[in-house]
């Protein structure tokens, strides 16, 4: 049906140009992050773009809610200024018609917002801790690259070594900066291996010099030595830490409904139900006078997707903390954006203003007394 298949067409084509702006846009700004955290010694610099991918997965429901909704108000308000929308409704197409291409261009969309939601959000946040927790258990002489510097797992070291064994346990000039409290130390040696005593690991460094300074008082202590024990990993045994509630699968949180655990579930299931509400919103806000301009459609559409999801995530820190229930969040918030949704619709689908409201019984008492 040409009806139809036309509304699909322009629909594929305008989403299909906006996942692609905004993922570049996305995976900028985590590219860039992902490499501040490199260079502060969270993530391992070879596994940057491994890290960046999985983060990007994990964003991509909110990227496809926003790229299905401003495809829908630009695909709309483009026919809107082009007349075309006038010709379907002379020929018998109001605005409610337009819903059904638009649900069965959006179903599968809608379905893969649900996916990504409920099984891949929390399996990506799951494999980035998993690289995360594997690179900090790393001790620091392993995590430095040959000629560079770079911070320790817990940033109060900087390290600079040349390695030259096959395991990486000897080095040499190493050079070896810390600052605890006011007192800096910079420790300088020609050779140093990594040694095991009583299950922690030292650094045991040859003919070298450390030199103390105090920040507060200016004093200065430079001390010689030949051998000199470093104690580099204070924490080789790792406590096992709670496991967050964005890493726990779906079936999980349902399990255990912890407040915590709720206020997940609910930001996971809200997404795909926030996609469907702004599908029929779409269609309302694109119902505007072009003469306004198809910018206006636009940044209405942005304050409406911003507004939205800024709730669901307001929601989740709402029922986390125990201010309020998961079911009655629920349904005030998605229930009524659906209301508001559905009557803003029927509002543009029937022409309705508060001027032909008022005017309506005025006219009607007017003919009666005629």
């Amino acid at each position: 049906m040409l009806f139809h298949s036309s509304i699909r067409k322009d629909l594929a084509r305008s989403f299909g140009a906006t996942v692609v702006v905004l993922a570049t846009i996305v995976m900028t700004i985590i590219l860039i992050r992902t490499l501040g955290q490199a260079t502060r010694g969270s993530v391992n610099p070879s596994e940057v773009m491994l890290v960046m991918g999985l983060t990007v997965i994990g964003h991509l429901t909110t990227i496809l809610t926003l790229s299905l909704f401003i495809a829908v108000v630009s695909t709309l308000s483009r026919m809107y200024a082009d007349s075309e929308m006038v010709i379907w409704f002379s020929s018998g197409r109001g605005l409610f018609a337009f819903s059904k291409p638009l649900f069965r261009f959006a179903w599968p969309l809608l379905l893969g917002i649900a996916f990504l939601a409920l099984f891949v959000w929390p399996w990506s946040n799951k494999q980035i801790q998993d690289l995360r927790d594997r690179y900090e258990q790393r001790n620091d002489i392993e995590r430095v690259a040959p000629g560079q510097f770079q911070e320790s797992a817990g940033g109060k070291r900087v390290f600079f070594i040349d390695k030259d064994s096959p395991n990486n346990t000897m080095g040499r000039h190493v050079f070896v900066s810390s600052l605890e409290g006011v007192i800096e130390t910079v420790t300088t040696a020609q050779q140093g291996q990594i040694e095991i005593h009583q299950g922690e690991r030292f650094l045991s460094l040859q003919r070298g010099q450390q030199m103390l300074r105090n920040h507060e008082t200016g004093d200065v202590r430079i001390t010689e030595f030949k051998d000199y024990q470093l104690l580099i990993d204070p924490n080789s045994k790792i406590a096992a830490s709670d496991i967050q509630s964005r890493m726990v699968s779906t079936l999980g949180l349902i399990k255990e409904p912890t407040a915590v655990n709720l206020g997940e579930l609910s930001w996971r299931i809200g997404l795909p139900l926030a996609a469907f509400n702004l599908l029929i919103m779409g269609l309302a806000v694109a119902s505007v006078n072009p003469r306004v301009g198809k910018s206006y459609h636009l940044a209405v559409a942005l304050f409406c997707f911003v507004g939205y999801y800024n709730m669901v995530n307001v929601g989740q820190n709402w029922i986390a903390s125990g201010r309020t229930t998961m079911p009655t969040f629920m349904l005030s918030l998605h229930g009524g954006a659906f209301v508001l949704a559905l009557s803003w619709l029927l509002i543009r689908h029937f022409n309705l203003s508060w001027r032909n409201l008022w005017s309506m019984p005025q006219r009607s008492a007017f003919e009666v007394k005629v």
